[in-house]
Parts: C-alpha cells; structure tokens; sequence
C-alpha cells in the first residue's frame, strides 16, 4: 500500500510505469526524497522535488496519470507528488553546483542525481529560512566548521 511505501519504493513503481510507456526521465531532485534517498533522514516523504530540468510536459502528464492510478487503488498520492517547486533555488546555490552532483536514482527510465552535501545543505538552509521547518534536516546534514 503507498502510504507505507518510502520513497525508493514509489520511484521503483514509477521507473517502471514510466519504462512501459517508454518514457525517459533524467533530473536533479533535492528535499526530503533526496535526503531519504541517501540515507540522511528516515522520514516518510510522498513528493519529489526536481530542481532541474523543468519536468517535460509528457513526464508531468506520466506523473499525474500515475498519481490517479494510486489514488483509484484506493491510496494516497497527490497530483503534483513530483514537481519542480524548488527549481529557482538553482540560481541561488554555489558556483558550479552541477559538478558535484551524487547518484541518486538509477532505474529503467528513471536516472535521478543530488546535489552534493554542501549544496543540500545550502538548500535547507535557504528553506529553513522560507519555511522555517527544515532544522532536523540541516541538522541530519552534520555541519562541520568546515
């Protein structure tokens, strides 16, 4: 059932809801899904945020039909669960943030990159400051002086 599902699981069904309509998705997701992903923070996470691309139209459109076919079984999963939300924070972030891209998520049709630690770092802490929630994830991130 999706709302015991983590996230890994989630992109798992999705790669391969995507493979069958042989559909290819390549981006940079951060927040929650990518914390989880690496293993900083356990919590349940029901979205993913792509900082770049912006989505193409035929994933969005994959992603929304995906979401309904969660929800006619009966779970939980909103429309926009992947969506690109943060992606003006890429103007925000450390020169050359794209050179220190982590893997992420590699599946049939899905390949999903992270920021690096210092870059997710930066991230939350520009969240902290938006939204005011994100302390145990920049805590989780173990800041050094560094």
């Amino acid at each position: 059932m999706i709302p015991s599902m983590d996230i890994y699981d989630l992109l798992v069904w999705f790669d391969q809801y995507l493979a069958k309509r042989h559909l290819q998705f390549e981006a940079v997701a951060i927040g929650g899904a990518a914390l989880n992903l690496l293993g900083v923070v356990s919590r349940l996470t029901m979205d993913c945020d792509i900082l770049y691309p912006e989505i193409p139209r035929d994933i969005a459109e994959a992603a929304r039909a995906f979401a309904a076919e969660v929800r006619d079984r009966g779970d939980t999963l909103q429309e926009d669960w992947l969506n690109n939300g943060p992606a003006s924070l890429a103007n925000q972030l450390l020169p050359q943030w794209q050179e220190r891209l982590q893997a992420l998520f590699s599946g049939n049709a899905i390949r999903l990159r992270s920021l690096g630690r210092v870059d997710l770092l930066c991230a939350k802490l520009f969240a902290l400051c938006d939204r005011g929630i994100d302390l145990g994830d920049c805590i989780a991130l173990a800041p050094t002086t560094d």
